[in-house]
């Protein structure tokens, strides 16, 4: 990979508790500084006006009842702008006297040439194929990507997108950690921003992936291999995702009839797995067949089945949503539901690029990709032997 910077878990360090300015290297807790001018102007003030009465790009969008990005893309001569609107926002820009500041640009430039990528878990091989796709785009175009760990935490997710914010970076790619996640900030600074994964409860561009589909489909796998109690061990009930294969799951079972439907909640994470199978064999009717959320769980999954002696695809079959790298090397080899990690990131990266350069539609797009299911050998019902 090219230049990915992270800030997965070094958090701000200086006094007040904020992230040091920064310019053209974004680098996140580690106590550098680099200098920076100050706040620049996003435009000139009008005749008589002091520095503190400056006419900003938001008051033109206020005046002409539109975006701050249709503002941009208008005075930047961008010609995907509705020629109603862009008179609309020229007409504002005069009758408030506002005029581009060239400095306040250039200034502006030297610090949009660094994205924010802030992801759920850094240690999940999906998160890693999709930073690989954000990264490839964007090292492309020029530009570096800054990675951040949310670790689930709403707290850290919240502070990383402040210093998105603070340090002014050209966009941001998000999987929130629920969809009332807060990005108003990012919005009032219009700094454009992409969803992957999970949605959120904001106008904004996102790639997601059709996890209901995809859990429904490994659910009548298994059923159709001749397992006749499987449950489901999928992630946190706030986590969309989590609910959505949760939903794939119900689906699937109530389809089929007179079965149980057997699922626990855990964290996604591989103890979240360990104890989500434990509860479900620990019931006096267990299951004998487990579809799981994600391959960090299922790792947790199969250290529970070999801890109590039971055999994967002989005892218990499994399978789990994403094809990490190990699935096909364990023995036997792990059935999954694969999502297209890199293409969700180089989607959402050229979603982004397209909003930086002001050549993105007004309205919010969302690109949905489909799942495949690969079946291996741990789902397979083989008799004792």
């Amino acid at each position: 990979m090219g230049t990915v910077r992270s800030a997965s878990n070094r958090l701000p360090d200086d006094a007040a508790g904020k992230a040091a300015p920064i310019g053209r290297t974004a680098v996140v807790g580690s106590g550098a500084r680099t200098v920076r001018a100050s706040s620049p102007l996003e435009g000139g003030a009008r005749g008589g006006r002091s520095a503190a009465e400056v006419v900003k790009i938001n008051d033109v969008a206020r005046e002409a009842g539109v975006s701050a990005a249709t503002v941009s893309r208008t005075l930047n001569g961008r010609s995907s702008v509705d020629p109603v609107l862009a008179a609309r926002v020229r007409e504002a820009a005069s009758r408030l006297g506002y005029r581009p500041n060239g400095v306040a640009r250039s200034l502006r430039r030297q610090v949009t040439d660094v994205l924010a990528l802030i992801i759920t878990d850094v240690s999940n091989p999906f998160f890693t194929a999709i930073t690989r796709g954000v990264e490839d785009v964007a090292q492309s175009r020029g530009l570096s990507v800054l990675l951040c760990n949310s670790d689930e935490d709403p707290g850290k997710e919240s502070t990383y997108l402040h210093v998105a914010e603070q340090e002014q970076v050209a966009g941001v790619i998000l999987s929130p950690h629920r969809a009332g996640s807060d990005v108003a900030h990012l919005r009032r600074a219009s700094i454009p921003m992409v969803v992957i994964d999970r949605p959120l409860d904001e106008p904004v561009d996102s790639v997601m992936v059709r996890s209901r589909e995809g859990a429904r489909a490994a659910t009548n796998h298994l059923i159709d291999a001749g397992w006749t109690r499987p449950a489901c061990i999928t992630g946190p009930g706030d986590a969309w995702t989590a609910q959505e294969r949760l939903e794939g799951y119900l689906e699937a079972v109530r389809e089929h009839g007179e079965l149980d439907e057997l699922w626990v909640h855990a964290p996604f994470r591989q103890q979240g797995g360990m104890s989500g199978a434990a509860r479900l064999l620990d019931a006096p009717d267990p299951p004998d067949a487990l579809f799981v959320a994600n391959a960090q769980m299922a790792l947790g999954v199969l250290e529970e089945a070999r801890r109590r002696g039971l055999r994967v695809g002989v005892d218990l079959g499994v399978i789990t949503f994403d094809d990490a790298p190990w699935t096909s090397f364990v023995s036997p080899p792990m059935s999954v539901v694969a999502q297209p990690a890199y293409d969700i990131g180089a989607q959402a990266a050229q979603l982004l690029m397209e909003r930086v350069k002001g050549t993105a539609p007004e309205a919010p797009r969302h690109l949905w990709l489909s799942t495949m299911l690969i079946v291996r050998e741990s789902s397979r019902r083989h008799g004792p032997g």
